[in-house]
């Protein structure tokens, strides 16, 4: 493989763009805006994760491969119902991939809903199925973090979005240049208790990881 193809990161090797096509094949992610007018009429919550949701907030624009759409794991029926007329689905996790031909239960170990329209048509984008607690947005590496919807999200446009704190509190646990980058980008704008937020999520990581020394010193707004 070559080093451009991939990326290692907290000891996780992530695929590059080049090598995830040759597996996979092609991405063409959609933009936000494209996401909202798909999922009009969904009628449970939706918000965007990822990349997207700390461009939304900081302003600083970069490429994406993918966009990451999040819904609570209990709604999988709802956007499956939605998409699955239009749109091949296929669940991501442990096991691999595997087509989500109607009827059949995404597994227990799947995180994630891969989007295309067919099989030689490109990726469009990941729909991550989040925990949840009563309804309420949990964190899936620390179940203790617990908040409201509209606690855990924002909204710009039409589109609601992840708090940025919680989506850098999802790359913390084996952080790629891009998404060192995001932190970059966001880390001036956070406020103290957004920023003591991802502070409890970094120091939970083990010793040496590389934000715990960025986040020292750093305040936050009020």
């Amino acid at each position: 493989m070559d080093e451009q193809d991939a990326v290692t990161a907290g000891g996780q090797q992530w695929l590059g763009p080049a090598e995830f096509q040759r597996i996979y094949g092609p991405q063409r992610s959609w933009t936000p805006a494209e996401v909202r007018d798909l999922l009009a009429g969904l009628g449970v919550p939706w918000w965007v994760a990822g990349g997207w949701a700390v461009e939304a907030f900081t302003g600083v624009a970069r490429d994406h491969e993918d966009i990451d759409v999040s819904v609570l794991r209990r709604d999988v029926g709802a956007i499956r119902a939605h998409l699955e007329p239009h749109w091949h689905l296929w669940s991501a996790g442990d096991s691999g991939l595997l087509h989500l031909r109607p009827g059949r239960d995404v597994p227990d170990d799947s995180g994630q809903i891969w989007v295309r329209e067919h099989a030689l048509a490109p990726w469009r984008g990941e729909i991550l199925l989040n925990p949840d607690v009563d309804g309420r947005w949990q964190f899936k590496r620390d179940p203790s973090l617990v908040v409201s919807l509209d606690d855990a999200t924002w909204e710009r446009d039409g589109v609601r979005y992840l708090r940025p704190e919680l989506v850098l509190a999802h790359k913390a646990a084996s952080p790629r240049p891009k998404d060192d980058a995001d932190l970059e980008a966001a880390l001036p704008l956070l406020g103290a208790a957004q920023l003591a937020v991802l502070r409890r999520v970094v120091d939970a990581q083990p010793a040496g990881h590389p934000w715990r020394a960025r986040l020292d010193g750093v305040r936050g707004g009020a």
